[in-house]
């Protein structure tokens, strides 16, 4: 892992964008990193474009504000390539993953020529598979773990069984679906470019 690095999510409410970008922090602290995880949103409703944010590091965190030029960006949902810019200011050394079932010309066209990794991931399918609902937050989370080389499988795994113990302790019964969610994606996460 770089020495910081920095993550933005972009997703419709009620998704689950924000609470994987914590998710991610509480798994990223868990292994000793430094972290930050944060949205960003006004009055928006169930379904309006968020934006979330992660700052992982080896070592203290000074910075407190928005991302301007993340290392990564997350696209829970497709419908945003074409109303919001989840490029801006995306390094090309680092990376773009999005849950899509779309073709990859038709994808690297909503990226107006973004020349950095792309990666997708169809988190429909396979949240539906595990959980047998469309929760896509959980697979995105295993995505962005994978493709930013967070932290090993292993680690990732182990912590959230413990979250999601903790998280579902009065719904044991999607601890299961989640977890094999997320194994899913770490084996399904697909290279477009």
């Amino acid at each position: 892992m770089n020495d910081l690095i920095e993550i933005r999510w972009h997703g419709r409410g009620g998704q689950g964008a924000k609470t994987a970008s914590l998710l991610l922090a509480d798994a990223a602290f868990n292994t000793g990193k430094y972290i930050q995880g944060f949205p960003e949103y006004g009055p928006e409703r169930m379904g309006a474009p968020i934006v979330a944010y992660n700052r992982i590091s080896n070592n203290p965190i000074t910075i407190h504000s928005n991302i301007y030029e993340p290392d990564f960006v997350v696209v829970v949902d497709d419908t945003l390539l074409d109303c919001v810019d989840v490029t801006a200011g995306l390094k090309t050394s680092g990376a773009i993953v999005i849950n899509s079932t779309k073709d990859n010309e038709t994808i690297k066209k909503s990226l107006k020529n973004y020349s950095g990794s792309i990666y997708k991931i169809d988190a429909r399918k396979i949240s539906i598979e595990a959980l047998g609902k469309y929760f896509p937050n959980t697979p995105m989370l295993a995505a962005i773990v994978k493709v930013g080389n967070i932290m090993t499988e292993e680690a990732f795994l182990n912590d959230m069984i413990g979250s999601f113990k903790h998280k579902f302790a009065k719904k044991p019964e999607v601890i299961d679906g989640n977890m094999k969610a997320l194994e899913l994606a770490l084996k399904e996460i697909e290279k477009v470019q």
